[in-house]
Formats: structure tokens, C-alpha cells, sequence
């Protein structure tokens, strides 16, 4: 007779309980461990680490999400990832989501609004539980509610479509436009410009129709205003313009990038901001203070609205009918020397 041979059985996969065993831990531990729960101490995640590690564990996402009917990841799409502003924007939103277990899939769409709608249209495709979205230019307004009916949870940031029943975190604008216009008019400039406001989204309206009106309460005439996009090198291709004629003597500028080529295009002609014209900025991005001259600008904190709105989704995805909550922060005028006045700092 020939010899018995004796197949091996496949092997059975890992269970939470074999991870538990190996580490000396409850199942409960191991499983807190895999899902980034911050109530585990960090010598206990690290020895149940270790011993996924060892054992070759890999977690079923898909099944625990099946399980779950919850991915925990968010599909982040912003307009214009070049701009340090939405750099400051999304470290803010990933600290918010890390804490609380979440992953975002970020997608720049560099203001087009096809390529917004394949990227959600992939977002979906991977089930994300909720959107963050900073709207393209030229973004329906329909998206919001078309996304409500598919019972995918969205935040708006920055920039508001104007449906009622969207949430949105964003930054009164108008009134840090007033603030810098106001500055320079208490410094005793009339002639004062704005650049950069080539972008048709809400914040661009909102900061155009405020340097506008607040010119006019004091009586003073608005321009020249020179609707470029709000780049260095659009800023710097301005100057040209606005030293033809009658030249101001105070620049207001769409945003920081604009101003810092404003300040760029007058150094090339020779001269210096904050003495031979005034110069402010707008949102604060850390160049700002490091510029030179440092730049006076409005700050709306980047990271913070980013945390308020990366907020603002979770609370949505656990309450998807509760009443749509509009968060708007308040901005601060940081006085430095490119504006000409004895700095401040603060």
C-alpha cells in the first residue's frame, strides 16, 4: 500500500481575537487599534502593531465598510491647489478628519467644472461618506442639491453658489475689504486701485462691490481697478497699467500671490512699496509676514476654516437632516510695512 498523504487544509485567515492573543490585549483594543481610535495608549497600539505586523494581518476594509455602510473617507476637491492659501485650507481639514478616523481624496480642479464633475463622479464611485468642496468657477448651483438627492453629505467652503440649503464655512469678505480700504483712507490716500479681481466666484463679488462701496461712503472715486487674475505675474504685468496717467498712490490686491507680484512690478520700476506706493494683500498665507517689505494683508485663517468645515461634514454625516448651518469668520487687518504704517504684528 502506498503511503497516506495528507493534504494541509487551507490555512483559515486571522481574526481579531488571534491579534488579540499574540499581544496579550482584549479583541476590543485590537479592533480600536485598526480604526485610529486615539483612546488607545500609545505602547498598547504599538505592541498590537507589532503583532499584525508579525502575524502578516491584513484588515478586510471592504467587508467592515459593507458592515458599516460607511467608508470614512471624504472627497476633498478644491479650485486652485497652486495658491499656498489652499494649502493652509487643507492641512486644516486633515487634522480634523485624522482625529476623528477619516482619509480625504484630494482633486484640484484648476477652475474647471468638468473636470469637478469627474472628480466627484469618481468620489462617489468609491463611496465616500461626505464633500468638501471649494467650487469651481462657473460651478452649477444645482451641484449642491443634486448631491443632497444622492444622500451624499457636502460642505462648501470659501465660496457660497447660493443655494438655501447648502452648508457652508467661509469668510466675510466684504467687511475685510473695508477694513484694508478703510486703512489706506485713514492714512490719507484717495487714490486707491484694485487688482486682481478677475475670478467670477462669490469672493471675488464680494470684494470688488466692498472696495467700491466704501470709496464711495468717503466720497472718493474707485480706480483704476485692473481685473486680472489674481497671480505674481498677473500682479506684476499691472503695475505697468497702473502707472500710466493719473497713478494711484495705494494698491488693494485680490489676494497675497497678486500683491506679492504687485510689489515685484513696482521694485522692477524702481520703486518701493510701503513708501512710494501702499500695498495690501489679502488672506495671510505665511509668505506674507517673511516678504520684504512684509506685507499688510486681511487674514481669514486658512487652517481654520479648514478645520471648522472638515467639522461641519462630520457632524452632517451623522445628522444628514438637520438644519444646514452657514459658518462665517470673522477677518482681521495685520498691519505690516507694505502698507506705509507703523506696523502692528498681531
Amino acid at each position: 500500500m502506498g503511503r497516506d498523504i495528507s493534504i494541509d487544509p487551507m490555512p483559515r485567515s486571522l481574526t481579531l481575537k488571534d491579534i488579540a492573543r499574540h499581544a496579550g490585549v482584549s479583541r476590543a483594543t485590537v479592533s480600536l487599534v485598526i480604526r485610529n481610535s486615539p483612546r488607545v495608549a500609545k505602547e498598547t497600539r504599538s505592541r498590537v502593531q507589532s503583532s499584525i505586523a508579525a502575524l502578516g494581518y491584513v484588515y478586510d476594509r471592504a467587508a467592515a465598510n459593507l458592515r458599516s455602510r460607511t467608508t470614512h473617507t471624504i472627497g476633498l476637491v478644491v479650485c486652485e491647489i497652486t495658491n499656498p492659501f489652499y494649502a493652509e485650507l487643507t492641512a486644516g481639514i486633515d487634522e480634523v478628519l485624522d482625529r476623528a478616523g477619516f482619509v480625504a481624496f484630494l482633486a484640484n480642479t484648476a477652475e474647471s467644472p468638468e473636470r469637478q464633475d469627474r472628480f466627484i463622479s469618481r468620489m462617489r464611485e468609491h463611496k465616500v461618506d461626505g464633500l468638501l468642496l471649494s467650487p469651481a468657477e462657473g460651478t452649477d448651483p444645482s451641484i449642491v442639491d443634486d448631491m443632497h438627492r444622492l444622500g451624499l453629505p457636502v460642505v462648501e467652503m470659501l465660496r457660497h453658489l447660493g443655494g438655501k440649503n447648502a452648508d457652508h464655512v467661509g469668510v466675510d469678505f466684504r467687511l475685510g475689504m473695508t477694513l484694508a480700504a478703510e486703512h489706506l483712507i485713514r492714512l490719507g490716500h484717495k487714490r486707491i486701485a484694485f487688482v486682481g479681481g478677475g475670478r467670477r466666484a462669490s469672493p471675488s463679488r464680494d470684494r470688488a462691490a466692498a472696495y467700491r462701496q466704501t470709496l464711495a461712503r468717503y466720497g472718493l472715486a474707485a480706480g483704476p481697478v485692473i481685473d486680472c487674475m489674481p497671480t505674481r505675474e498677473e500682479g506684476a504685468r499691472a503695475v505697468g497699467r497702473l502707472l500710466e496717467g493719473d497713478r494711484p498712490t495705494a494698491v488693494l490686491c485680490y489676494n497675497d500671490i497678486c500683491a506679492f507680484g504687485v510689489m515685484l512690478g513696482l521694485a522692477d520700476r524702481g520703486l518701493t512699496p510701503g513708501r512710494d506706493m501702499a500695498v495690501i494683500g489679502f488672506d495671510n498665507i505665511a509668505e506674507a509676514a517673511l516678504y520684504r517689505p512684509a506685507l499688510t494683508t486681511v487674514a481669514v485663517g486658512g487652517r481654520l476654516i479648514g478645520q471648522e468645515a472638515a467639522n461641519l461634514l462630520l457632524r452632517r454625516i451623522k445628522a444628514p437632516d438637520g438644519a444646514p448651518e452657514m459658518i462665517v469668520m470673522p477677518p482681521k487687518l495685520i498691519v505690516r510695512s507694505s502698507c506705509g504704517a507703523r506696523p502692528n504684528h498681531h
